[in-house]
């Protein structure tokens, strides 16, 4: 297999890799920042490189231009931003937590390198909130003719962009998108620089693509079915990157980022006048069991504040706050459990892969090449140096089969009495 090396000697492969998706529904969040030195936007390319240039740490190669961070996720340079990723996360109970408190992880970490970055190089460095993508993996088992993502996304697209609204955007804010893509859907929005929004955007987010996904077909005929309030007029446009849609400031005959989200300002196919936070309220209503089981009830209460006006969404304020502009340099978690749930199976794998130590899987040992993808590692034999590529759950089994054997036996030899 052929490869390169950076200039700052490390390896990156040159191939596209076979990707194999996992067989569970999955979720991960992204996020990218502008980069602004000494008061100036600069492109990160042009400043470091690559990401090897500016974390200290060695870190392992991915699929295309990305490294695998130390915290656990992605960091790569995407057309002038800075880009961070959390792992996949098993679509379960907490999973909501779990990737919000991952992607924080992550900006955390990037900052800490900024900040000795910045250090060494006597300036000042800033990242500056720009966009986040909300991805929920589309199982196979509910494809056919009627449903696939691409429908999937332009029903989402009709369901998600008010509610998202009212959790993610600001009054500078000008879209909300969803694509398809292939395997999975992509919601995008602004950054959001409250990790408690932010959370209320992913719970909201999962919990009606698991129940979307569930209709029986994707026409728009569900949302009359399912009593989902239309805006009239309601126009898509294109998204700015690859497929997909969007709700701009233009799509409903007035810039809702711009207009009193209390006002009873949008007439729906019914005829009622409502204001955004009547439809949003009235949009999660529908979806209420589901987004409370990705998340909890706490999340669910917090999102219905929102909708209800008794806690602020950011387009309460009358400009973007100044929470955008240096992210990362201090993280309001807001929540104990956030930072209290235990790690998924997919986490724990992470974790141990990224640690540079080599894995010992059966009777061989191996040192992890690459990631491959978000679900695959490519690892090499230490002895023959073959090449083997596993997949995370893969891992996981193997983990769960060694641990089992290690565990002591309970049982009582033959023979012998219990002592009382």
């Amino acid at each position: 297999m052929k490869d390169r090396r950076t200039a700052s000697g490390t390896r990156v492969f040159r191939e596209r890799a076979q990707i194999t998706a996992p067989p569970r529904a999955v979720i991960g969040l992204e996020a990218e920042f502008n980069l602004i030195v000494d008061g100036r936007r600069r492109r990160p390319e042009k400043v470091f490189g690559d990401p090897s240039r500016l974390v200290r740490r060695r870190m392992i190669p991915r699929t295309g231009k990305s490294f695998q961070l130390p915290a656990g996720g992605a960091i790569y340079f995407d057309t002038g931003v800075i880009e961070v990723a959390t792992p996949i996360v098993e679509l379960e109970p907490g999973c909501c937590y779990r990737a919000t408190r991952l992607l924080w992880e992550q900006i955390r970490y990037l900052r800490r390198e900024l900040d000795h970055w910045q250090k060494r190089h006597r300036c000042n460095c800033r990242l500056q909130g720009f966009s986040a993508h909300y991805n929920l993996s589309f199982p196979s088992t509910r494809r056919s003719k009627l449903r696939n993502s691409t429908k999937l996304a332009y029903l989402l697209a009709h369901v998600l962009p008010v509610p998202v609204m009212l959790l993610a955007t600001n009054r500078q804010s000008s879209a909300v998108g969803v694509r398809p893509r292939g395997n999975r859907i992509e919601v995008t929005v602004d950054f959001t620089p409250d990790p408690a929004l932010m959370l209320g955007t992913c719970a909201f987010i999962a919990g009606v693509v698991q129940t979307v996904v569930r209709w029986e077909d994707f026409g728009l005929r569900q949302l009359a079915r399912h009593g989902v309030p239309r805006i009239m007029p309601f126009r898509l446009r294109k998204h700015s990157s690859r497929r997909g849609w969007r709700i701009t400031a233009d799509s409903l005959g007035r810039n809702p980022f711009a207009s009193d989200i209390n006002a009873p300002l949008w007439k729906v196919r019914d005829g009622r006048m409502l204001s955004l936070r009547d439809v949003a309220g009235e949009i999660l209503t529908l979806f209420r069991r589901r987004i409370q089981q990705f998340s909890d009830f706490r999340t669910l209460e917090h999102i219905s504040a929102v909708f209800d006006g008794n806690a602020r969404s950011l387009l309460d304020f009358e400009t973007r706050p100044n929470g955008y502009d240096d992210v990362g340099r201090t993280i309001a978690w807001g929540r104990r459990r956030m930072r209290r749930l235990s790690r998924s199976k997919y986490e724990k794998i992470i974790h141990r892969v990224i640690s540079h130590e080599p894995v010992r899987i059966g009777q061989k040992r191996y040192r992890v090449d690459r990631m491959n993808g978000w679900y695959q590692v490519d690892c090499r034999e230490l002895g023959t140096k073959r090449r083997r590529t596993f997949t995370l759950d893969e891992l996981v089994q193997m983990s769960a089969a060694k641990k089992r054997a290690a565990k002591p036996s309970t049982k009582r030899k033959p023979g012998k009495k219990r002592r009382v």
